[in-house]
């Protein structure tokens, strides 16, 4: 019992160090264009890699994923908000998993 209370110390201590360090060590603007647009895409590409095999496998069938992740991008690409893609490609997965084609 005591170790997990260890693990959890150290994550807590990891994940702080993860977001002071940068807070500590940069205290100016930085210059560089091609480490400013690094950074700025980061957030954008960690949130892609842990959505994307989340949607894919969160149904009984890949075909369901793939009709919810189609309507997604679909609806997302026409500029609708957030709560409308969400539903829309929810809407999308429940009905193509009630269809008995794969």
């Amino acid at each position: 019992m005591k170790n997990i209370w260890l693990y959890i110390l150290v994550m807590a201590g990891v994940t702080y160090l993860i977001r002071a360090l940068p807070l500590v060590l940069i205290r100016r603007k930085i210059e560089n264009r091609f480490l400013r647009s690094f950074l700025y895409y980061v957030p954008y590409a960690t949130l892609a890699a842990m959505t994307f095999p989340a949607i894919l496998f969160s149904t009984d069938r890949i075909f369901g994923a793939a009709v919810g992740l189609a309507a997604a991008v679909c609806l997302a690409l026409r500029g609708k908000s957030l709560l409308v893609v969400a539903g829309g490609a929810s809407l999308m997965v429940f009905l193509a998993e009630l269809l008995p084609i794969f």
